[in-house]
């Protein structure tokens, strides 16, 4: 496991095209890596922004880095991501590969994106730094798919040597249950990205805290909400 693995936050806040076109987007964002710290990280996910205000904004929240320790992941693309500054890059099935991102940009971590064990061995075994797998549970962005399941994010953190942070309409009440089936953290959008800026910085509390009591109490909840 690489040194940045070792440290891949809990929280990953995902936006969508309708977030980062919010007006108060950026003051959310900040107030959520204000809020979390070194366990929250912002993935930059659009496929309405171009290249170069994919680059402004990341840029942005960039500069927060420093003083919060918050990371920002840029989402399929470690080019952007690796230019202006950002600790890492989130891959998918339709970004470069895991090992042509660390040729690319060696200085950054590198996530990957899979729905099922072959392939998140395969991007460990490629240099990926934790991989986000889904989806969990049922959400509206996914409605044609079926749900993967605990049994998935149990089958990965089982056998797979990174970071595994589970995705789909995870919610903080689903932390302990995830944490109990060996997922590293949760990634979300809609339980994060609520309507005022204030409401985003409670909402990375509100999960972070719902991980912390997991923490105090192991397996306490490995039986609740097995939807």
């Amino acid at each position: 496991m690489s040194s940045a693995s070792s440290r891949v936050p809990i929280l990953h806040a995902v936006t969508n095209d309708a977030v980062v076109r919010r007006g108060d987007f950026v003051a959310s964002a900040i107030g959520v890596m204000r809020a979390g710290g070194s366990r929250v990280a912002i993935h930059l996910r659009s496929s309405v922004l171009t290249g170069r205000e994919l680059f402004h904004l990341t840029e942005l929240l960039v500069a927060q880095q420093a003083a919060t320790g918050a990371w920002v992941v840029v989402n399929g693309r470690p080019d952007i991501a690796a230019a202006a500054g950002a600790r890492a890059a989130q891959l998918t099935s339709r970004s470069i590969a895991v090992g042509d991102a660390r040729i690319a940009a060696p200085a950054i971590a590198v996530g990957a994106s899979v729905h099922g064990l072959a392939e998140a061995l395969a991007a460990a075994r490629d240099g990926a730094d934790w991989v986000v797998a889904g989806h969990v549970f049922d959400t509206p962005s996914h409605q044609d798919a079926p749900r993967r399941g605990l049994a998935l994010i149990g089958e990965i953190a089982t056998q797979c040597s990174v970071p595994v942070i589970a995705i789909g309409g995870v919610l903080a009440e689903h932390m302990a249950t995830l944490r109990a089936h060996g997922a590293h953290g949760a990634a979300a959008i809609r339980g994060v990205w609520r309507d005022r800026a204030e409401n985003a910085e409670r909402a990375a509390v509100e999960y972070l805290s719902a991980h912390d009591a997991s923490v105090r109490a192991p397996g306490d909840d490995r039986a609740h909400d097995q939807r």
